[in-house]
């Protein structure tokens, strides 16, 4: 295959940080008193932040308000980014291959920046990348393309030259709906779509230690 840019994921894709969440989740909800539904993480993982404390309050039927969780959530993941959250296996690697292929390095992700940047830079690879860009900027999560149209609007490269990489089913079929290359990447939370994933992708992972390459390069 082809292509002159690879747009990122971070939760569960180049970030093994899906643990953090799933341990916020259950706090919050425990400081309310309420259950854990047990398919919850894997409903909010591909909303924005916006989507997904809205999500919150009509499922569990809140008396709150969007911007107070978002506040929260922030408060409370803040510190496990910035200081403990770490990157999958061979992530480093991988873009470290594709930046000397000149490939040009984009984030898209669910994350609010005052979250993803520390992590990123705590991590050695916020400087490798030439566009980074959070749902909060868009109109719609990433159960629609818009984000990915962004990103690659931002880059200067046609969807067609763009790989994407990314672990939730509803963000893989947005991404090859606009006709991006599409990889699955696994991880636990979305085990369960894996075979759908891989009808859609291009692709599927288990690490980046055999993620693809461009073939012009190879």
């Amino acid at each position: 295959m082809n292509f002159e840019a690879a747009i990122f994921d971070l939760d569960g894709t180049l970030l093994n940080s899906m643990d953090v969440w799933e341990k916020i989740d259950i706090a919050f909800l425990s400081k309310r008193g309420l259950p854990v539904h047990p398919d919850y993480v894997m409903d909010i993982c591909a909303l924005s932040f916006e989507e997904a404390a809205q999500y919150t309050i009509e499922l569990f039927e809140l008396n709150e308000t969007v911007p107070d969780i978002i506040e929260e959530w922030n408060a409370m993941a803040a510190y496990e980014y910035a200081h403990h959250v770490r990157l999958m296996p061979y992530t480093y690697e991988y873009l470290l291959r594709l930046k000397a292929l000149h490939i040009k390095l984009a984030v898209a992700t669910g994350l609010p920046e005052e979250l993803y940047k520390p992590c990123l830079i705590n991590n050695g690879i916020y400087n490798m990348f030439d566009f980074l860009c959070s749902t909060e900027q868009v109109q719609r999560g990433k159960e629609y393309p818009d984000i990915f149209l962004f990103v690659s609007n931002g880059l200067g490269v046609s969807p067609q030259k763009c790989i994407v990489f990314e672990d939730v089913l509803p963000a893989v079929r947005s991404a090859k709906q606009v006709g991006m290359i599409t990889y699955g990447v696994y991880d636990k939370y979305s085990a369960h779509n894996e075979e759908k994933i891989r009808a859609i992708a291009d692709g599927y992972i288990y690490d980046f230690r055999n993620a693809p390459l461009p073939q012009k390069e190879r």
